[in-house]
């Protein structure tokens, strides 16, 4: 038997068991990848600086990739990576971890710009077509990259998609990088420091922040009552991954916010110098 909740008075969403799935990759090979993956951006940061010594490399930039790489090992590595394969709370708490703020971490490090510094010429003027071609404009749209990591939320945690997922260690994986790519997608537009040609003005993406913003509510509340939800966990783990989704992700958007409006350049209006004449 059923509440109007559709979840069952034993607890459980009444269509199975939550299936906790596997990690499938030793976690010392995960720390091993991500290690290399910092060495090499240590290594670019340091060509760039003997390049151009002047201009150098921010150790901002550098500190924020640093632990955008230390916030997706924390997701992924036990303990956070074992208690999301027995628990949604825990997989919520991994899916903000690698959603949001290791991808805004990562982005506000500014690969994309350090490898332009570092690439050989012919290497780096491929780069750049690449980023300023048709192809690379569609993804880095930011109606795109937020359907792509906001409105996959909605087919994810209310249609089977999430046991489907969840029941097979490759179903895992694919659901991690979904989750950090789309999410390095949406940082990127919002508030990346790299080239976005079809970056809007800040006013335009604001006003998609707050399309996400408002999503995310949405869900995370439909979640916590359990309406349309089809997430195969006890309610109380449903709805603690929803508490955690609502407020966790409340602020990681005002990260977000917060990177966007520090790159607000208003412009400056030019005033008609006194005692000249101003013609009609």
């Amino acid at each position: 038997m059923t509440d109007h909740h559709g979840l069952t008075d034993h607890g459980v969403m009444d269509h199975g068991a939550h299936s906790a799935g596997s990690p499938g990759v030793p976690a010392p090979v995960l720390a091993l990848i991500v290690l290399t993956v910092l060495i090499a951006y240590l290594h670019l940061v340091r060509r760039a600086r003997r390049r151009n010594p002047v201009a150098g490399w921010s150790r901002w930039r550098a500190a924020c990739f640093a632990t955008g790489l230390a916030l997706s090992a924390v997701a992924l590595l036990p303990p956070v990576a074992t208690f999301a394969h027995t628990d949604f709370r825990g997989h919520m708490l991994q899916h903000l971890l690698i959603g949001m703020y290791a991808p805004l971490a990562l982005v506000l490090g500014a690969p994309v710009t350090l490898l332009l510094r570092t690439l050989p010429v012919a290497g780096a003027r491929r780069l750049s077509a690449v980023v300023h071609s048709r192809a690379g404009r569609l993804p880095a749209h930011p109606a795109t990259a937020l359907l792509l990591s906001t409105g996959s939320l909605v087919v994810l945690y209310f249609t089977p998609l999430y046991d489907a997922v969840m029941a097979r260690p490759a179903g895992h994986w694919l659901l991690h990088a979904h989750f950090l790519l789309s999410g390095c997608l949406f940082a990127h537009v919002i508030a990346g420091p790299d080239p976005a040609p079809a970056r809007p003005g800040v006013r335009a993406r604001l006003v998609y922040l707050g399309c996400a913003i408002f999503v995310h509510a949405v869900v995370a509340q439909l979640m916590y009552g359990g309406f349309w939800v089809d997430v195969h966990a006890p309610i109380a783990e449903v709805r603690g991954g929803a508490e955690i989704m609502y407020y966790g992700g409340d602020i990681a958007e005002l990260l977000l916010a917060a990177a966007l409006v520090s790159t607000w350049r208003p412009e400056r209006r030019s005033r008609p110098v006194a005692g000249r004449a101003v013609r009609a």
